[in-house]
């Protein structure tokens, strides 16, 4: 005990970070399967070149891990936590390049005491690779810049193309990186340099499974990604709910404190450089060039488009160094204080279940679905399982039953990458299903007494049957309905 209290008092920083990790790192047995969770767990479970929603970097890990540590929940979780934690201790060096000793510890405290981190250590998403490979970028890139490591152009250009595997908003490394060397007049002339254009060369290389698959599919992720937001942007329908909703979203993951600084340094340094002509030192300003684009071009889209709340996460590994430079010690206090708090009304919450959730984003209620949609399949033998809700459904009842689990292109529905699996349907014409759907608003037990209108285009008779009721430590927390659809016919 003496020894633990000495390591604390010489190193309160490493303390507060190692408790914050310790803390996640004891809840994780305790969090369910997330939807996306299940779903990037199928794609590793369907190996491919890329994926139709995204590339398929966060697929392959989770494939990595339940390969050499069995298929689990707390296997995909602690998966997160440990790409997570090597991302913490990137962050950690990369900012020791900035910052003095000082700094250096109350930026690291402040990535750590966040709620996107926490996020990022319990549920899968592209997310999860992509800000370690994001940090990694721009650490390589400044060993190549600031030190002249010229073979870490090389290095650079793996991880910034490990990136673009990961998720298709890697891309903004690339522009970043460009816009830095176009601003800064001592090293704007390393556009003309081999090194650099070597680098992007390699980071294309590395993306060429990503782009092959889409020649393969017709650019069908590129243009899933793109078309339909570009089309809503173009609208230009002022909404404050947007705008206000992206604030929300905001202080949630960095923290009030946090979110303040941000916006106050952004203000800050985007002003002096319009006002008065006047850009930051070349290290603040390589800083800047993977804060702005990402940061500031998002949160240009809120007032007229839904900007998901993970797209500026990117901007939080150089925005967090620059922060720390303006946080004091009361500020950091608070911060910490504030985020202590959060998480334990976290803890509770995924502990005893205090507040139920009105959606399908949620960890509670997929492995009680398996087991009563088996027993269904006792009953009713020789069915075949889908839903239609995207693929949450569809993917956690994959992850906890041995039979197949379809989507909605089982009724002529565009079903994501269930869509790309190679499924031959009409192997299944003439057999019934069991049709699952999720009552995100639970408000009785009763029947739905009404049913999707396509059932009755692919089956001979649809019959509804009493809804399935999860419930946790003897309360009702939710439900779903399920049909019983006889003789399946498919159509092309």
């Amino acid at each position: 005990m003496n020894k633990l209290q000495e390591f604390i008092k010489k190193h309160p920083a490493i303390s507060i970070v190692l408790g914050f990790q310790l803390f996640r790192l004891v809840l994780l047995p305790f969090m369910g399967l997330m939807p996306q969770d299940a779903y990037y767990h199928f794609y590793g479970e369907n190996l491919s070149l890329s994926y139709f929603d995204h590339p398929g970097m966060i697929g392959y890990i989770l494939r990595l891990f339940t390969e050499v540590f069995g298929k689990s929940v707390f296997v995909v979780k602690f998966a997160d936590f440990v790409v997570t934690s090597l991302t913490l201790m990137s962050f950690y060096k990369l900012a020791s390049y900035f910052l003095s000793n000082s700094k250096l510890q109350i930026a690291t405290v402040l990535l750590a005491s966040t709620l996107f981190i926490s996020i990022l250590s319990f549920n899968s998403t592209p997310d999860v690779p992509l800000m370690l490979f994001w940090t990694l970028s721009i650490i390589c890139l400044y060993k190549a810049i600031f030190e002249e490591k010229k073979w870490f152009w090389i290095i650079g250009g793996i991880t910034m193309g490990l990136a673009f595997d990961s998720k298709y908003t890697a891309l903004l490394l690339q522009i970043g990186l460009l816009a830095f060397l176009a601003f800064s007049n001592q090293y704007r002339k390393l556009l003309l340099s081999p090194w650099l254009w070597i680098s992007l060369i390699i980071s294309a290389l590395v993306t060429f499974p990503v782009w092959y698959w889409n020649y393969q599919h017709d650019f069908a992720s590129f243009l899933f990604q793109s078309s339909s937001r570009t089309g809503d942007i173009s609208k230009f329908k002022i909404s404050p709910n947007y705008f206000f909703g992206a604030i929300g979203h905001q202080i949630f993951l960095l923290l009030p404190v946090l979110f303040i600084v941000f916006i106050t340094f952004t203000f800050k340094y985007i002003r002096r450089a319009i006002v008065k002509f006047k850009l930051p030192s070349a290290k603040t300003l390589f800083l800047l060039a993977f804060f702005i684009p990402t940061f500031v071009g998002f949160f240009s889209l809120t007032p007229v488009y839904w900007v998901k709340l993970n797209w500026m996460m990117p901007s939080y590994i150089t925005g967090v160094i620059i922060a720390s430079m303006f946080v004091n010690k009361k500020m950091l206090r608070t911060q910490i204080i504030i985020s202590v708090v959060i998480h334990l009304l976290l803890s509770l919450q995924i502990l005893f279940y205090v507040v139920p959730i009105k959606s399908d984003d949620t960890w509670i209620g997929w492995k009680e679905l398996a087991q009563e949609t088996q027993q269904l399949q006792k009953k009713y033998p020789d069915t075949f399982v889908f839903s239609d809700d995207g693929y949450k459904t569809s993917a956690c009842l994959n992850f906890f039953m041995d039979d197949k689990v379809y989507a909605q292109n089982i009724i002529g529905k565009h079903a994501l990458h269930f869509d790309y699996l190679g499924d031959n349907l009409s192997t299944l014409n003439g057999k019934n299903a069991l049709f699952i759907d999720s009552d995100k608003r639970f408000k009785n037990k009763e029947k739905r007494n009404k049913q999707e209108p396509l059932l009755s285009d692919y089956f001979s008779s649809v019959v509804e049957l009493e809804p399935i009721i999860i419930k946790i430590n003897d309360n009702e927390v939710r439900k779903f309905w399920v049909y019983y659809c006889e003789n399946y016919h498919f159509k092309n």
